[in-house]
């Protein structure tokens, strides 16, 4: 079965802003947001794609603009069931704000019985990308051969989910895995069982660099903005 190439949005003004964007409108990406995006062609310039999938929201498309740019002949679709979770009432909150939330640590510590007011379980979350990944790897081996390689660009916990779903890994331990603004994520999907080959690969280490105003003490819900 095919390779699929996740890439996470690149940085967002919400990300600088400490908002939890989810499906709020208006959404792009800041400067270093933009620049991360023009890097992208370069970074997969070894690549052959057979498709590229998007979220719908404004992030993602900006962040897939240069690639396209440089592979015109590629196919691009969009897909609804990659979009950000649904935060719901949360949408366009502080983060500062929601930590103290009851909620938030259930978030954090038991997402699998965590749902957002007004908005969608993480579980329902992880169930829709999941299906979605599947069946376009159905259709990319259909139409492209078992050795193609497709991009998927959607949000943080999005490709977090995915990731626990290839390795097998309970949604209540997703939260351990981090994956940063334009990071590539690669699984290769076999008859028997998925590979996890590369996992928030930005080619750069600053993010691990000490933070003068210290690390945050939890998963930050929606992915965090990355190396400063």
């Amino acid at each position: 079965m095919p390779t699929l190439i996740l890439v996470r949005h690149g940085r967002s003004t919400a990300n600088t802003e400490g908002l939890l964007a989810g499906r709020t409108p208006g959404v792009a990406l800041d400067e270093r947001g933009a620049a991360q995006a023009a890097a992208l062609p370069g970074r997969l310039r070894e690549l052959p794609l057979a498709q590229i999938v998007t979220s719908p929201l404004q992030r993602c498309q900006e962040t897939l603009a240069p690639l396209l740019a440089a592979r015109p002949g590629v196919p691009v679709s969009t897909e609804e069931r990659i979009s950000e979770c649904d935060y719901g009432d949360w949408s366009g909150r502080k983060l500062a704000e929601l930590t103290g939330e009851p909620l938030m640590e259930i978030v954090q510590q038991h997402p699998t019985a965590g749902a957002f007011p007004g908005g969608e379980s993480m579980r329902q979350m992880q169930h829709r990308a999941a299906e979605a990944v599947r069946e376009w790897n159905a259709r990319v081996e259909r139409e492209h051969g078992a050795d193609a390689v497709y991009v998927m660009c959607s949000h943080g916990d999005i490709i977090k989910s995915l990731v626990a779903d290839a390795l097998g890994l309970h949604l209540d331990l997703f939260q351990r895995i981090s994956v940063e603004p334009c990071s590539i994520t690669a699984i290769r999907y076999t008859r028997l069982r998925p590979f996890l080959v590369r996992l928030g690969d930005t080619g750069d280490l600053a993010s691990l660099a000490p933070r003068q105003e210290g690390r945050e003490p939890d998963a930050p819900v929606g992915g965090g903005a990355g190396a400063p």
